[in-house]
């Protein structure tokens, strides 16, 4: 049977009637089916009702599956709401699909961190998933290395929670609300189609790292990688030397088994430090000899340029049967203090998809690049699901 996504959003002051409202939104564009699973994204001034919210769309829809967290604004159709006054609730319709939902915790051991709440058996992670997490009590850094490391090639999307009420992460779960950790949904059965547009744009010569320990470059295309980086500033244009004053990025090549990079290829980490003394740069982010890395700069233009050369992708991606619907998991720090409009990435996606859309401002966003799942910033990462 055909994927149907419905999505409901509101600005009402109570925190009930805002979800019933948006429950009820939902209701009549699913035609009163049943939802396999929901999704519930709800602003700052709402979660101290996270009960009550939480019973309001399990009353009102009866989804089979339900997992949401607290926003410090939310994304529904080609509207965004960034004053945190807002909510969204998300549903699919996926008769074919297989859902479950699980909390997950994280505890720092001496030298590792060990996971708790998933299925003990890796094959029972589902073909997707999706992660919502406090980025104060769990760290989505080992889950996605775990995740990387069992479940090669699986895509997990999803973010990090934007808002949280006095002593609560505010998470939910089915019909409870809990205070740390993450709350995921392992999905089977279900196709998505992952983007990730990272908002930024490369400019000068690739390069390969000749010398490397963890996360620091001592070379670049053999000479010593400050040196590099600095050749490599001074033959940019004026706009793009002004660009990287404002802030110097990275792009690291993830998966080499290409004969060209495009601008989707490479991860994006800033560069967080160099030693002048050594020559040598920091980024966040660990490298390895042999890889390729490019600079690459941030603002308005590039990333509204990364985005709509990303929706081109998903487009042709998704062929003539079109989107049945996407969740969009877009950073806080974009929205209005990157563009110049409102609804920047809203209205993007929705012309693009011309299907329902829901989401939030994260603090953080997960999503694959090369094939591997990362924890990124500045970025608008998306699950589109196709129709059929």
């Amino acid at each position: 049977m055909a994927i149907k996504v419905a999505v409901g959003v509101s600005r009402d002051l109570d925190a009930v009637a805002a979800i019933d409202d948006a429950a009820e939104q939902v209701r009549e564009e699913l035609g009163g089916t049943r939802p396999d699973l929901c999704l519930l994204f709800v602003g700052a001034p709402h979660l101290e009702h996270g009960e009550a919210v939480v019973a309001v769309a399990q009353d009102a829809l009866r989804p089979r599956a339900l997992i949401g967290c607290g926003a410090g604004g939310v994304v529904g159709g080609r509207r965004e709401i960034e004053d945190g006054l807002g909510a969204v609730v998300w549903a699919l319709s996926a008769p074919d699909g297989i859902f479950d939902v699980r909390h997950l915790t994280t505890e720092p051991l001496e030298s590792a961190i060990a996971l708790g709440g998933l299925p003990d058996d890796p094959s029972e992670y589902g073909d997707a998933m999706v992660v919502l997490a406090d980025p104060h009590t769990f760290s989505a850094d080992a889950l996605l290395e775990h995740l990387n490391e069992v479940r090669p090639g699986m895509p997990v999307l999803g973010g990090l929670a934007s808002a949280s009420a006095p002593g609560s992460a505010s998470l939910f779960i089915d019909g409870v609300v809990v205070d740390e950790g993450a709350v995921v949904c392992c999905m089977s059965g279900v196709p998505i189609i992952p983007c990730v547009s990272q908002g930024a744009a490369p400019v000068g010569p690739e390069m390969t790292v000749t010398a490397a320990e963890g996360n620091v470059i001592a070379e670049l295309a053999s000479k010593p990688a400050l040196e590099r980086l600095r050749d490599a500033i001074e033959a940019l244009d004026a706009r793009e030397r002004q660009l990287a004053a404002e802030g110097l990025l990275l792009g690291v090549v993830i998966d080499e088994n290409k004969p060209e990079y495009e601008r989707g290829d490479f991860l994006v980490r800033p560069i967080v430090g160099a030693d002048p003394e050594t020559g040598t740069i920091t980024v966040a982010e660990r490298v390895r000899v042999g890889q390729t890395v490019r600079l690459h700069v941030r603002d308005g233009a590039s990333a509204d340029l990364d985005l709509s050369d990303a929706l081109t992708l998903q487009s042709q991606a998704l062929g003539a049967g079109g989107a049945a619907g996407a969740l969009l998991f877009t950073c806080n720090g974009r929205g209005q203090h990157m563009f110049a409009i409102p609804d920047h990435d809203a209205t993007a996606v929705s012309d693009a998809l011309r299907a329902p859309t829901g989401g939030f401002f994260c603090a953080g966003e997960i999503g694959p690049v090369g094939g591997r799942n990362f924890l990124h910033s500045f970025t608008a990462t998306m699950a589109v699901f196709p129709r059929e």
